[in-house]
Formats: structure tokens, C-alpha cells, sequence
């Protein structure tokens, strides 16, 4: 009985004369029922459902309850476990019941009409599997059946420590927030390991945080090597450069200020880890900056020279100043030259010294960096000025109020250019406040 390709009115007529049909199953393994359920097809599952000994099963070990799940229909699941309830409990091929897949899925309707009619089938998973998708709403609905289901394996692995282990910050939440669950946060698995310990290894600040932030957390947990969650950013240097590893080292500080030491020993071994790959790789470093660096530096020098050539205003045709700036007694055009030559001679000075920096040397390197980043910044705003200023000298006088706001923008620029490149770390400032500690962010 091919289902798929009946229409609705047909397939019932057709179950109806021959009820034996529904014993059958495709080449697939597919029976009726599974088909029905698959599709949402309400009517033929339900008519399916009352002939005595009708196939349920489907492909890859699943059965028709699988695919109520699969397709949130908690309808269709309450009849099934009604009327079958050992389907809530049998397996497919990946070891999945439909209890599982209502938490790997997020199904929480279908959670609840299975809960609903046999609360017990919350023991048969527990808190894990709705912990390794991150659905809080999942978890909820177990617990509200099933108080005290399982929120551990038999490794000591909890749900906590899957939902930190995953990065999902909302579960985490739920579980400090639960009066169930909230005994977890200092259980330690198989190696001794806390929700924190994983936390720190994984460089997620918000789950740090929310970790710290609740009243029982112990941050002095040792795990079955000896070591503290602190320890763990030892295995995380790697993310040393990143702003993460630095906040986390900064929330661990204000957490446990009795472990500062620790804590710069730490931010040393990462420092002293990044110069030695720097030291390996100083070559292709300098390669690299020089090759940005001197792009932009040659671009500024361009405009810069382009604009000395075609000065604003224009020059004098009359015979006794021929070739003379028509506006050269202005203060205006006046800054627009000081600006305009300074901001070309320092660009060509970093695009030099771009020719030079090619020594294998990481503390050149470093040098050369401070410096040529010093001096592009000081021909940026030298551009922007030389930009105000010569618009200014051409508008200002007819228009007035435009020049004055046409040169407010260029020199606002490098102000909002500095605020936009820097904002990662400011908005860390302001999150962190006094905790906030400018040395640990020296590799970033």
C-alpha cells in the first residue's frame, strides 16, 4: 500500500477493503503507518492505528513514533503511546529513542504528551541530551514532570558540564537559576573537572561569568591532575591574543585575587609562547605588515601630491602674479599646505622605510610597527586636515555655514576612526570596570 501516492479519500477507502494491507512495508521498510505520521496525515494514521497488528515500523530502526517527533506533532504521539506504549522506549539504529530525539529535535510539545501520559519515561534520558542542543525549554518541561531526572552519567559528566562544555549560555543560566540543578555548579566528572574548569578552557567569557556570579561556585575546585580552573588557560594559550583569554584571565583575577600570582605566571607563558612563534615567523611578519602598511602609505602620498598640484582656488592669471596662488594670502590655504606637505612627507617616509624593513629581526619588527603606526596615524590626520582646510578655503566666503561643517567631519574623522578600531576593548573596559587591567592586554 503505497500511501505517498494516494490522495486522502482514496487511501482511507483503500484501508478500509483491505485491512490487511496495513501489515505490509515498502523495499525500504517503510510500513502505512510510519508513511502517514512522516507526512501529517492524521486521518489514515488514526484509521491506521485501530486495525489490530498494523505495521509501525520504518527505515534506519525507527517506527512511527520517531516520525510524530520529527515532525512535532504531539497528537499523533499521544495516540501512539497511548495505544503503544513500548514505543517510547525502543531504539533506532543510532541508539536513539523518541524520548531522545524530543531534546536533540527541541520538540518540547511533544516532550510534554509523552511526559503526560507516562511521566516515568523522563528517567529514561535526563537533562543531557536537552543540555548538548542548549533547549532550555526542553529541560523545563522535564522538570516540571520529573523534579529529580537524571542530570548526570555515570562518568560524573552533568548537564552542566555539557551545556558549558557546548557554550550554551542560556542553559547555563537555567541551571544556577534552578533549584534542582543549581547543586551542580561544583561537581566534578571523571577527571575531576568542575562546569568552571571547561569554561576557561573553552575562552567563553559569558559562561565564565555566569559561572563566577553565582554564590556557591568554589574556584579553588583542584581536578584529579591538581590543578584549579585558573590552570586551565594554560591549555588555551593558543587563544592568548584574543580578547576572551584576556577577559577571562581578568574575571578569574577578581574572583580569586589570592591567585593573582598564578595568573601572571600564566599570562608569561603565553607571552613568551606568542614571541617565540613570532621569533620563528618574524620573517613572513614583516613581509606582511610592510606590504599593508606601505599600500596605504603610497596611497596617502599620491592624494597628497595630486592635491599640492591643483590648489584650491587656482592660480593667478593676471601679469604681475602669473602662476601665483589666488589664495595664498589666506590663513586657510595657508594650513591647507602646511597639512597637505606634511602629511605627504610622512606617508613617503613609512613607504620607505617599508623598502628597508626586511630584516629577519622580531624586535625590529616590533619597533618598526610602533613607529610606522605612529607616523600613519600623524599623516591620516594631516590628510583629513588638508582636506577640511581647502574645502574651507574655496566655500568660505559664500558660504560660511557649510565650510564650518564640511571641516567638522575630516576632523572628527581620526577621533571616530581611533574609537571604532579600539571598540572591542573599550566596550571590555566598560563591562569589566575596575576589574579591567591594562597589562594583561599587552599580546593583544
Amino acid at each position: 500500500m503505497d500511501v505517498m501516492h494516494c490522495t486522502m479519500p482514496f487511501a482511507l477507502e483503500l484501508i478500509a477493503a483491505e485491512a490487511d494491507l496495513s501489515q505490509g512495508v515498502n523495499k525500504y521498510g517503510e510500513s502505512p503507518m510510519y508513511i502517514a505520521v512522516m507526512r501529517d496525515f492524521t486521518d489514515i494514521f488514526q484509521k491506521l492505528l485501530g486495525i489490530p497488528g498494523s505495521a509501525h515500523v520504518g527505515c534506519n530502526g525507527r517506527h512511527a513514533l520517531h516520525a510524530a517527533v520529527r515532525n512535532g506533532n504531539p497528537v499523533i504521539a499521544k495516540e501512539l503511546v497511548e495505544k503503544r506504549p513500548e514505543l517510547a522506549r525502543e531504539f533506532d539504529n543510532q541508539a536513539n529513542t523518541p524520548m531522545h530525539l524530543t531534546a536533540i529535535w527541541g520538540k518540547t510539545e511533544v516532550l510534554g504528551a509523552l511526559l503526560q501520559n507516562d511521566w516515568s519515561l523522563g528517567y529514561a534520558f535526563g537533562n543531557n541530551c536537552a543540555a548538548y542542543r542548549g533547549y532550555v525549554s526542553v529541560a523545563r518541561e522535564l522538570l516540571h514532570h520529573c523534579p529529580d531526572a537524571p542530570y548526570c552519567y555515570a562518568t560524573g559528566w552533568t548537564c552542566l558540564h555539557q551545556a558549558t562544555s557546548a557554550g550554551h549560555l542560556e542553559f547555563v543560566e537555567f541551571i544556577l537559576e534552578s533549584p534542582y540543578l543549581r547543586k551542580l555548579v561544583n561537581m566534578r566528572d571523571g577527571i575531576g573537572n568542575t562546569a568552571l574548569h571547561y569554561a576557561v578552557q573553552r575562552c567563553n567569557p559569558r559562561v565564565v561569568a555566569a559561572l563566577l556570579s553565582h554564590g556557591d561556585t568554589d574556584i579553588t575546585v583542584l581536578n584529579n591532575t591538581g590543578d584549579d580552573a585558573v590552570w586551565e588557560l594554560y591549555r588555551a594559550t593558543n587563544y592568548a591574543k584574543t580578547l576572551n583569554w584576556n577577559e577571562v584571565s581578568m574575571r578569574l583575577l577578581k574572583a580569586d585575587p589570592q591567585n593573582a600570582t598564578s595568573i601572571y605566571n600564566l599570562h608569561k607563558v603565553a607571552k613568551d609562547k606568542l614571541n617565540k612563534s613570532s621569533m620563528e615567523d618574524a620573517k613572513s611578519l614583516t613581509r606582511t605588515y610592510t606590504s599593508n602598511t606601505s599600500l596605504v602609505a603610497i596611497l596617502i602620498a599620491t592624494i597628497t601630491f595630486a592635491a599640492a598640484f591643483t590648489l584650491p582656488g587656482g592660480y593667478s592669471n593676471d601679469a604681475s602674479n602669473e602662476g601665483y596662488p589666488v589664495m595664498a594670502r589666506k590663513f586657510s590655504f595657508q594650513a591647507f599646505l602646511i597639512a597637505d606637505t606634511l602629511a605627504m612627507c610622512s606617508s613617503l617616509a613609512v613607504a620607505f622605510i617599508c623598502i628597508v624593513a626586511r630584516w629577519e629581526d622580531l624586535q625590529f619588527l616590533l619597533h618598526y610597527r610602533s613607529f610606522t603606526k605612529k607616523l600613519m596615524w600623524f599623516a591620516y590626520m594631516a590628510t583629513t586636515v588638508a582636506f577640511a582646510t581647502g574645502l574651507y578655503t574655496v566655500l568660505a566666503p559664500q558660504l560660511q555655514w557649510l565650510a564650518v561643517g564640511i571641516c567638522l567631519v575630516p576632523a572628527l574623522l581620526p577621533a571616530i576612526t581611533k574609537l571604532l578600531g579600539e571598540w572591542p576593548v573599550l566596550k571590555l573596559r566598560f563591562r569589566l570596570g575596575k576589574t579591567f587591567n591594562s597589562d594583561l592586554l599587552n599580546m593583544v
